[in-house]
């Protein structure tokens, strides 16, 4: 069971990139560009992630990155530890207004729990360490 704990310490885990896709620069589908990451655990224990990068190429503010943490557990199969997205544009979607701003979604130990086949990450956090795509990437590797 992945606790909140473990959790962050998975996020903060040192990591070190094995492949992209593209090897070079971004795909672009479906108005979007995109690309993928492989990353392993630099420990002994060698957990296996992938990090995903997606940007709306006409609403650039429009972004998302993602990092996912493959569980080994096959009722579980990978879940998606992190999320940090841009806006939007969507301003009373949510009580919060997050559709609006910079926000950071989390999965939280609660959702884990709850047995569902794919938990998403719904704890979110509006946030105002980012604003752009470049500034969330530094933000999300660093």
């Amino acid at each position: 069971m992945l606790t909140d704990d473990i959790v962050r310490n998975l996020v903060s885990t040192p990591k070190i990139i094995e492949r992209k896709e593209p090897a070079s620069g971004f795909t672009e589908e479906n108005g979007y560009r995109r690309c993928r990451l492989r990353l392993r655990a630099k420990s002994e224990s060698g957990e296996e992630f992938s990090v995903f990068i997606r940007q709306n190429m006409k609403f650039i503010e429009n972004f998302s990155m993602g990092l996912t943490y493959f569980t080994g557990n096959n009722r579980v199969g990978r879940v998606t530890l992190v999320r940090y997205n841009g806006p939007h544009g969507e301003h009373a979607r949510d009580p919060d207004g997050h559709f609006a701003k910079p926000h950071i979604h989390r999965i939280a130990e609660e959702q884990l729990a709850s047995g569902i086949n794919h938990p998403q990450e719904r704890h979110r956090e509006i946030t105002d360490r980012y604003n752009t795509f470049e500034q969330a990437l530094w933000v999300f590797f660093t």
